[in-house]
Parts: C-alpha cells; structure tokens; sequence
C-alpha cells in the first residue's frame, strides 16, 4: 500500500491509502507501486489516476512536483481538480486565449512560449477528465 498525499496551496485534495498511482512526468506517464524506488520528479499539467481496492480516481494537475520515498507519494502542485469540479465552458475560453497568445508568440523561443504550452496542456487534461 502506498500513502499518497496530494497538496495545493490552498488545501490537503488527498490524503489516504492507494494501491497505485500514475503521474504525468516530463519524460512521460510514470506508474508508482509500493516498493518503488525514491524519486523525485517533475510534473507537467496532466491527468493524475490512482487506484484504491479496485476504484480508480481521476485529477487533472497543472503540474508540480512529486516525491516517492519510503511507500509515500506526495504530490505537490499549484491545482488539483476531479472531474465534477472542471467548468468546460471557461476552461474552453481559457484554451482559446492561451492558443492565441501561442500564435501570437509563433516567433518567441521555446523556453518563452512554455508557460503558454503549460496552460493548453493543462486545458486538455482538465476536458479530457470532463469527458469533454
């Protein structure tokens, strides 16, 4: 069993016992069991699932940072949303404002447009947790 904690700023989204997590990594999606190796990693806006007794639960994260140490995860990230929590009509204008400024930006380097990039990541995770 693994403790899984997800923190935001504003409140402790999740704190309790998991048989499986799977997080969003710059490198990929990273599945975490009991036993796993200690880890520090990176996370990019996505969906995170984890997995209690059969019952898997979905939320779209806007990034962070997540710890594996010692059968715990601790996820820090600036949002955590479920599903009945995701607003499809603003985050749709807030994906359409962030393309935008994407397009405006075409000739702006990489590292300028990443935050931009981040927004849009975090807008199709949150639909795509909506069913939408």
């Amino acid at each position: 069993m693994l403790k899984l904690e997800i923190v935001t700023p504003e409140k402790r989204v999740v704190d309790e016992t998991v048989d499986s997590v799977t997080v969003p990594t710059l490198s990929g999606e990273a599945g975490i069991l009991p036993n796993h190796a200690p880890l520090v990693s990176v996370l990019k806006p996505g969906v995170l699932t984890f997995t209690n007794k059969g019952n898997t639960e979905k939320l779209a994260v806007a990034g962070g940072f997540v710890e594996v140490n010692s059968d715990k995860v601790s996820v820090l990230t600036d949002v955590a949303e479920n599903a009945a929590e995701v607003n499809v009509e603003s985050v749709r204008a807030e994906k359409d404002d962030a393309e935008k400024a994407l397009s405006a930006a075409a000739a702006s380097s990489i590292e300028e447009t990443a935050d931009v990039r981040d927004r849009i990541e975090f807008a199709n995770a949150r639909l795509q947790l909506a069913g939408k």
